[in-house]
């Protein structure tokens, strides 16, 4: 055997014990030894050595006998001999049982739980064997297992939840002025909104209580007038804020009593169904309903109940008072969002306007009655090709931003299944097919008439009937087979479907300068049961499926705050985080000390969780106790002493070259749970700043979604690069400059608010979660302005103030437990009881006290917080986004020099480095 061989078989052998060994590699062996040859290990050595040392004899052995055949010539390369094989020197005479079993054992064992082990990146659904799959899990929790339920409730639902508002228009408008404001945008009287034309979003509050109780973002749109007194409201909420958004509209509507509940009809069977069962039926066949004309059919599945409301409550409400009806239509209305520049070459190859229809296809069936009625109509019949016109229109189009923001186009189409290709395909526009582009130009500028914006689709009624006489996946396949050329277009004439449809544009990315309009695309409403009807022809025209995670980095890229991550002052992203920081810790734990970080050396004290209030306080204290904005560009030397000087001094803030190589830093911060805490009681001069802020909020913090507010802080971060241009860009957005007389007001009426910022990076570096923003010193920007190569400063170590009672935890638990082996029917003292109950949350590594000024607790003045942050592919730089306190912002942009502002520093949890980035407010 050579040496590679000789390694290789090694490599094998490492594992296995000494007794058996693994088949050895093909070659000539003495006796005819084959790839299937089981030996002991010693065995395997004496031939070894034999082999090495009589080069002749192993040449003499491999020459065939004389008068051998080639087929046994061939056989003998096998270990054949004279046609029988050699057993007795082939196999052991005898293997070590205990050793051999022992070994097997490892192998299955490591085997199980490979294959019981649930994966990272997986759900819990996929944890399944695949025959228990089913796709109603992934919205219906009560469809798992009754021992996965419990761990499928934490995976946040992708799909958005749909509340209908039906009654007076008055009325209706009257009380829901109660949850929103003008201050941060549009209401639900937009009047471009309320004629049904677009789409609106907005911020729900809780009734009078604007800027505090924040509900949620929702998204909404109007039907159209038809002429009644009565309109329809459509609220799509994400599903963690359902509950809190529909218990706040039946609470300001007054609707209480239930209109009607919602029992799942019981599935009943005829007798010849229930004879069918008891019969037994023989192996490999599937028991299987018959219909009418004999054959076999699957009985047609019903939809019942979704994983956001209960099958057995109720789902409408109806006001005594005023006839306002609440409805719940999760799972009722179906909603695809279609993004990227070809979302309209998918919709109108996939999608084709369904044709008249003047007769009933079949006496015996409801299927397209709805249709044929409103085709005796003319005004409608003249509508429909309106529509079909506009949606037509649209692939002249090179992107849907093109077409006005929210913009909405009622259609009615046919059955997408029978457009198929007969393979996969990328949808493109033809702009050859429009020439003129009068009436592209049209609808580019003036949009889509409101009476195009109808659609049958806000008939209950009517979806229902296109839900029930929906043709079966079964039937259409057999209307295909019998087809004369196989392939060729399947016309399904008068029984074709027809399917109302909603189709609303996003407009994409609209705050800021750069990147207008990207991620626009397309929103498609459709009635329940079409959804997998309209995915496969989406899938064939090159859409390809994203998920949460996806959705997650397109907003990340878009800038725009993700539900509920990103809306901090709200239950469900105040749950959202708690979820968080608990799965955060537990995998902290997880982790030996010795491979873990030590965030409390690092100066973080809240890696886990970002503690807005905690944050919103101490910039409050830090204004009560200045009184006045005092050029201080880094904290007070009482917080930040140091063994044998003050971080405050300039010097102690640089990093000697020689550490920043190497990551570690000499110098060590010593902070106690004391230090931090600002003392207003000998302040004077500042009691009105405080009592007046005090009285007007009462919620331990808010976010700032005043769009006037933030334009003025937006014009205030923008650095100085010409001269004079911060001055006419101020002057061209309408805003003032930056006074005490402008931003005083500002700081009194919002002391402890928050603001939604993004970071860009200027040099390298990727921003993570939890990363904190800090106010640069006058020494930073001035090596800045030297350096150009300069990434930033590094904070100095801090001591483990917790490091001593963790070790001193850990000698009373031993002892604890020495003593208990010892006396096990003694019980330990009381005060040592008492030490342990003490110190029983300590963890190594984290700080395990109450929070200290979190403003002052590390060299850099921190201002907040980010809530998401990686490298962004769609500008080739690290970005992030986050919140940072009202008052620390302007604290900072009054210091800052003119051409310096809005330069911050970025602190990953787990690192020293400070990274300098770009602050901006897009509105």
């Amino acid at each position: 055997m050579s040496g590679a061989r000789e390694k290789k078989r090694a490599k094998k052998m490492r594992n296995q014990p000494a007794s058996v060994t693994l088949p050895a590699e093909p070659g000539p062996f003495p006796s005819g030894g084959s790839r299937g040859d089981v030996r002991s290990e010693q065995q395997y050595q004496q031939q070894k050595f034999s082999n090495q040392s009589s080069g002749p004899t192993y040449r003499k052995e491999q020459c065939f006998q004389k008068g051998q055949n080639r087929g046994e010539r061939g056989r003998g390369r096998g270990g054949w001999q004279g046609g029988r094989q050699n057993v007795s020197e082939e196999m052991p005479k005898y293997i070590t049982v205990s050793t051999f079993a022992q070994a097997r054992a490892a192998e299955i064992n490591a085997m199980l739980k490979a294959v019981a082990q649930k994966s990272s990146n997986s759900l819990v659904f996929q944890t399944l064997p695949r025959h228990m799959r089913r796709r109603a899990m992934s919205h219906n929790i009560k469809r798992l297992p009754r021992r996965l339920q419990e761990m499928a409730r934490k995976e946040d639902l992708s799909y958005y939840c749909c509340l209908e508002v039906t009654g007076k228009e008055n009325e209706l408008l009257k009380q829901l002025a109660r949850i929103c404001s003008n201050d941060t945008g549009l209401t639900f009287e937009e009047a471009s909104c309320l004629s049904g034309r677009f789409e609106g979003s907005l911020n729900l509050y809780r009734a009078d209580r604007y800027p505090e109780d924040m509900l949620g973002p929702v998204t909404f749109i109007w039907k159209p007038r038809d002429g009644s007194e009565n309109r329809q409201l459509w609220i799509w909420v994400h599903p963690a804020l359902k509950q809190d958004i529909l218990r706040e509209l039946k609470a300001i509507f007054q609707c209480s009593e239930p209109e009607e509940i919602y029992i799942p009809e019981p599935v009943k069977t005829s007798m010849q169904e229930e004879k069918q069962i008891d019969v037994a039926l023989s192996l490999g066949k599937k028991r299987k309903k018959e219909d009418k004309e004999g054959e076999k059919a699957v009985p047609v599945k019903k939809i019942i109940g979704d994983g956001t409301r209960d099958p057995f409550q109720s789902y409408s409400w109806i006001s005594q008072a005023t006839g306002i009806v609440i409805s719940d239509r999760t799972m009722e209305i179906l909603r695809y969002r279609l993004i990227g520049p070809l979302s309209h070459s998918v919709l109108t190859e996939t999608l084709k306007a369904a044709s008249l229809q003047t007769e009933m296809a079949d006496s015996e069936t409801e299927l397209n009655n709805w249709w044929v009625e409103n085709c005796k109509d003319s005004e409608k019949v003249s509508l429909h090709q309106r529509q079909t016109a506009i949606f037509e229109l649209l692939e002249g189009l090179s992107s849907p931003s093109e077409m006005p923001p929210g913009t909405i186009l009622g259609l009615t189409v046919g059955d997408p299944r029978v457009n198929l290709p007969k393979k996969k395909t990328k949808a493109m526009p033809d702009f050859e097919k429009y020439q003129d582009y009068d009436k592209v130009r049209q609808l580019y500028l003036e949009g889509v008439p409101v009476e195009c914006a109808h659609s049958f689709i806000w008939d209950r009624d009517i979806c229902k009937n296109v839900t029930e006489n929906k043709i079966s996946e079964q039937d259409l396949n057999h209307m295909r087979a019998q087809l004369l050329v196989p392939g060729s277009h399947l016309d399904l004439g008068p029984s074709e479907s027809k399917i109302p449809i909603l189709l609303v544009q996003q407009p994409g990315k609209m705050a800021g300068e750069d990147r207008p309009g990207w991620g626009s695309g397309w929103d498609i409403y459709l009635p329940k049961g079409w959804g997998m009807a309209f995915w496969i022809p989406f899938i064939y025209r090159g859409v390809r499926v994203g998920g949460l995670q996806e959705a997650l980095k397109h907003s990340e890229y878009q800038r725009t705050p993700h539900t509920p991550n990103d809306f901090p002052d709200c239950q469900a992203g105040m749950q959202f985080a708690k979820e968080l920081e608990m799965s955060l810790l537990e995998k902290f734990k997880r982790r030996p000390p010795a491979k873990r970080a030590n965030y409390v050396k690092l100066g973080t004290l809240s890696p886990f969780v970002c503690p807005w209030k905690q944050l919103a306080k101490n910039w409050e204290e830090r204004m009560k106790a200045s009184g006045e904005f005092v050029h201080s560009s880094s904290p007070h030397p009482e917080h930040c002493a140091t063994e044998g000087h003050s971080l405050c001094d300039p010097k102690a803030e640089m990093v000697k070259e020689g550490s920043s190589e190497t990551g570690e830093v000499e110098e060590t911060m010593e902070i106690t749970s004391s230090e931090g805490v600002l003392k207003t009681e000998d302040v004077t001069g500042t009691q009105d700043f405080g009592e007046r802020g005090e009285t007007m909020t009462r919620s331990d913090f808010i976010v700032l979604r005043s769009e006037k507010l933030r334009m003025q802080l937006s014009a205030w971060c923008y650095p100085t690069a010409g001269k004079d241009r911060r001055i006419r860009l101020i002057s061209r957005l309408g805003q003032k400059e930056m006074t005490e007389d402008v931003f005083l007001p500002i700081l009194m009426s919002y002391p402890r608010a928050l603001v939604w910022v993004n970071l860009s990076l200027l040099r390298k570096g990727n921003p993570e979660l939890h990363a904190m923003i800090c106010i640069p010193t006058e020494d930073d920007l001035l090596h800045l302005s030297k350096d150009k190569l300069f990434c930033g400063p590094q904070e100095p170590k801090h001591r483990d103030i917790f490091k001593e009672k963790v070790q001193k935890l850990k000698e009373e638990k031993k002892k604890k437990k020495d003593n208990m082996k010892a006396l096990e029917s003694d019980s330990p003292s009381v005060p040592d009881k008492e030490t342990t109950e003490e110190h029983e949350d300590l963890i190594l590594g984290l700080w395990s006290d109450t929070l200290p000024d979190v403003t002052s607790h590390c060299s850099r003045t921190l201002l907040g917080y980010v809530t998401r942050g990686d490298f962004s592919l769609a500008v080739g730089y690290g970005e992030a986004q986050g919140f940072v306190s009202v008052t620390g912002l302007v604290y900072m942009l009054h210091n800052q020099p003119a051409d310096k502002k809005g330069l911050v520093l970025l602190r990953t949890p787990a690192s020293f480095q400070y990274r300098f980035a770009r602050l901006n407010i897009e509105v």
